[in-house]
């Protein structure tokens, strides 16, 4: 999951895979300027997190949304 540490919506999406047991990598954009890019890449040019790449599936939002994001993780496969 590409992250800040000062991202509000990424600490809840983190604690909502944490609580259900999916592991993830965390990835800070504001120390890792390669991965700012990567983001904005996959993003149509924002820095927008939290961002999720889920095996090529990419799932993103600037404002965490506990039942669209699981929505999201179920479309990836992932619950």
């Amino acid at each position: 999951m590409y992250s800040t540490d000062w991202c509000r919506d990424c600490k809840e999406a983190k604690e909502f895979l944490v609580e259900r047991g999916i592991p993830f990598e965390e990835i800070d954009i504001g120390n890792n300027p390669h991965a700012a890019e990567i983001v904005m890449k996959l993003n149509n040019g924002m820095r927008m997190v939290p961002t999720l790449n889920v095996e090529g599936t990419i799932i993103s939002g600037d404002k965490f949304n506990p039942k669209r994001f699981e929505n999201d993780l179920r479309e990836a496969g992932v619950l």
